[in-house]
């Protein structure tokens, strides 16, 4: 079984059991049969071998790009003109797609992107609550709650091919502290490396665009 098909396999299957805390709702969109043939399009097209792959971690995906692809990071305008996979859906761009997509292209192009590197989430399924993104560590009671899935789901990942020496965290704040605290525990990589999140560059540090770039080249490079 390749890469690919291990993972579209997980994300078939990818529920959150339980009924969440009142208003939160769950975007999934490996449950819509028009977002999974596109994400099934996407890895057969990436993911169709073995190769060995760095994983790279977000939050959770938003309602503008993963969350309606099933695409991590990728909304439906750089999945048709990036990736070559047509969709219907509304061409609206999501900003931390616009940062993954800049340094996918200065690293060299998807197609050498994406044999070196796999992108997730912490939470592989996106939250909206009054039709907002939701993080899933915004209230202690969702991430509780959270927990046994997110740790389901990163172990189940890494069979699909993962070196597990070192992963990447996009956010250096809340994310990080707490995907740090379940490596401590569960010993999933040897060693995790945080980087700024593509939201935070693009909303609050676009003037240092260029920097963030390098230093994501840098820190990537650095593990091939």
């Amino acid at each position: 079984m390749t890469f690919a098909e291990r993972a579209l396999s997980f994300y078939r299957e990818l529920r959150i059991g339980n009924p969440l805390p009142d208003g939160i709702e769950v975007l999934n969109p490996y449950q819509d049969e028009t977002s999974f043939a596109l994400c099934q399009a996407f890895y057969r097209k990436y993911y169709n071998e073995n190769l060995e792959r760095f994983f790279i971690l977000g939050i959770n995906p938003g309602r503008f790009g993963g969350g309606i692809t099933g695409v991590p990071f990728t909304d439906p305008i750089k999945l048709e003109m990036i990736c070559g996979i047509k969709n219907r859906f509304p061409k609206k761009a999501e900003l931390s797609a616009n940062f993954i997509h800049a340094m996918i292209a200065a690293f060299g192009g998807p197609d050498k992107f994406f044999s070196k590197f796999y992108i997730n989430s912490v939470s592989p399924l996106g939250l909206i609550k009054s039709g907002k993104n939701l993080n899933y560590y915004d209230t202690p009671q969702l991430m509780k709650f959270l927990e046994p899935f997110i740790r389901d789901a990163i172990r189940t990942q890494l069979k699909f091919g993962i070196n597990r020496k070192v992963a990447f965290c996009l956010g250096e704040g809340a994310n990080f502290k707490y995907l740090q605290k379940l490596n401590d525990q569960e010993k999933y990589f040897k060693q995790i490396i945080p980087l700024a999140h593509p939201r935070f560059i693009m909303q609050y540090k676009r003037k240092h665009l260029a920097h963030y770039l390098e230093d994501y080249l840098q820190k990537l490079n650095s593990v091939l």
